[in-house]
This record gives C-alpha cells, structure tokens and sequence, in this order.
C-alpha cells in the first residue's frame, strides 16, 4: 500500500462523520449525503497527492457536484408525516422544527444553500466560504443575508402579515387623486 493511500485512510476514518455532517446539511437526506460523500471521496482519491487542504477541497467538490446534480434532477422528495413509534421521550416538536428548516432549505437555491451550510453550520469564516465557492466575499455576504431573511420568512407561520408604516405608504386607490393632482 503506497503512503499516500494510508494518508488518505486515516484522513477519510479521522473527517468522515464531518464530511457526513456538511453533506447532509447540503441534501436534507442521510441516504443522499452518503451518497454524495462517497462521490466526493471518489473524485478525491483520484488527486489525493496535489491536495493541499483535503477538507476544503472535498467541501467545494460536494458543493459542486450537489448543485450540478440538483440542475440536472430538480426532483423533490415527498417527506411523511407520519413517524415511527418510539419509546422514550417525546420529540415531535423537535422533529417537526427541523423538518420546517430542511423543507425551508430547500427551496433556496443550491449556491445560497450552500453558503447558508458552510457559512452556518460548517461555521466558515466569509472569506473561506468565498474561496470554496468560487465567488467574492461580498457575494457570500448578499446570499447568506438573501437566504437568512427567505428562511426567517419561511419560518415564520405564526408572525402576523406586514402592516405598512403609514398610509402615505400604501397605494392610493384607484379613481382617487393623489398630490400631484394626476388619477392612477
């Protein structure tokens, strides 16, 4: 066995369970973010001797290949409702927020998501994120806030709609006269 197959070892049984973790974050599935590790793993032993920084680099191929699969499926999963019964503890409510989370995650993009789980769960700094994208630093920071406000959003069932500030700030309406004189 050469020796940068036995580094690769100890790397792969040393980060797996993290690589499992970002993966996981990524797809919203334990089947497929195991899937998605392994591919990753795949298309990494492949260059394992001109890897500098192995877990960044495995983090912008499972990244990559998540978005590239994500354009060319586009199919969702139909999650149940409907849970196991389980001695123990009741974890419905935890269940069902994480649940809310995952359904919300998805339907950001697959490059927001991807900063919003590198940024967030990974615990990246901007810079680092920027660097496994691809993209600028202002670009992490527009999509981590784009995607934080449309998860906040999602989230929010029980927050009542918007009240507009003051009634010069909702439309005129139609037929009446606005200041200048001119009907809409």
């Amino acid at each position: 066995m050469a020796v940068d197959d036995e580094h690769f070892r100890e790397f792969v049984e040393t980060r797996y369970m993290d690589l499992l973790r970002v993966a996981y974050h990524l797809t919203g599935s334990a089947q497929d973010a195991e899937d998605l590790v392994q591919t990753a793993l795949v298309k990494v032993m492949r260059r394992w001797r001109r890897v500098d920084d192995p877990m960044a680099y495995l983090r912008r191929v499972m990244v990559n290949h998540h978005i590239s699969s994500w354009r060319r499926h586009r199919v969702h999963e139909v999650v149940t409702s409907i849970l196991p019964d389980r001695s123990g503890r009741d974890m419905t409510e935890a269940v069902t927020e994480r649940h809310a989370l995952y359904e919300a995650m998805r339907e950001l993009t697959p490059r927001t998501r991807a900063v919003i789980v590198l940024r967030y769960v990974v615990d990246l700094p901007e810079v680092a994120v920027a660097a496994a994208l691809g993209c600028s630093v202002g670009s992490v920071k527009s999509r981590a806030s784009r995607g934080l406000a449309r998860l906040r959003l999602a989230l929010a069932s029980d927050a009542p709609p918007p009240i507009p500030a003051s009634p010069a700030a909702s439309p005129a309406p139609t037929g009446t006269t606005t200041m200048t004189g001119a009907t809409p």
